[in-house]
């Protein structure tokens, strides 16, 4: 039995759990959109002089923000998402990925080709965690400029003490999200309802001990 490289989840097989391998996907969709996104906070932003309203600097701006120009340009998600589709040709024995003309072609392409082969990154690829990992990072660094914000982690409560129908546990962690009143396992799919968590925290608390016996 593996664990998920993202969330310590046990998997049987591969490096991802379905719950990451869905993460991964939707943020390697998500790209395209995130690169048009950023091209709205090229220009600097005018400041605000102390009790005065919006103006000019005093010196010449920049004539664009750095940190976007760096993100779009090449050397940002562009070279990213292509030097991992590259990675991946390389892993599955495929000729070298042809590209696309224009930066925004390019984010599309190598992500969209990425996102075809998800599957089989999570599955049978020992990059995907590294894969996984570098496009959350890269999605966080574009939040901090268009302030989109990902989903919280949650709060970590312990692996998920259901029984398969084998008599094994599920041992998937559960979070409980910021403002949620149900538990869910990303898993198994089981379901926790308030009602119900003195008695989660005694089923992991002895699956703990049971553990370390």
């Amino acid at each position: 039995m593996n664990t998920c490289g993202m969330c310590e989840t046990p998997v049987e097989h591969g490096y991802l759990c379905p719950g990451c391998t869905r993460a991964l996907a939707d943020r390697l969709q998500r790209m395209p959109r995130l690169y048009n996104a950023l091209g709205a906070f090229l220009a600097p932003a005018a400041t605000r002089e102390p009790g005065g309203g919006r103006t000019g600097r005093a010196e010449a701006p920049l004539p664009v923000c750095e940190p976007v120009l760096n993100l779009r340009a090449n050397g940002g998600m562009v070279t990213t998402l292509e030097t991992w589709r590259s990675d991946l040709h390389a892993a599955r024995r495929w000729a070298p990925p042809t590209s696309a003309v224009g930066i925004p072609n390019r984010v599309a392409l190598a992500a969209g080709a990425l996102l075809h082969s998800v599957d089989w990154i999570a599955t049978c690829w020992s990059e995907a965690s590294d894969l996984a990992h570098e496009i959350r990072d890269l999605e966080r660094d574009i939040a901090t400029i268009t302030g989109a914000r990902e989903r919280p982690a949650g709060l970590r409560l312990g692996p998920c003490p259901a029984e398969h129908t084998d008599g094994t546990l599920c041992g998937a962690i559960l979070r409980l999200q910021p403002g949620e009143q149900l538990v869910t396992c990303r898993w198994c799919a089981t379901t926790y309802p308030p009602g119900t968590w003195a008695l989660l925290k005694q089923l992991i608390d002895h699956d703990a001990q049971q553990a370390a016996a």
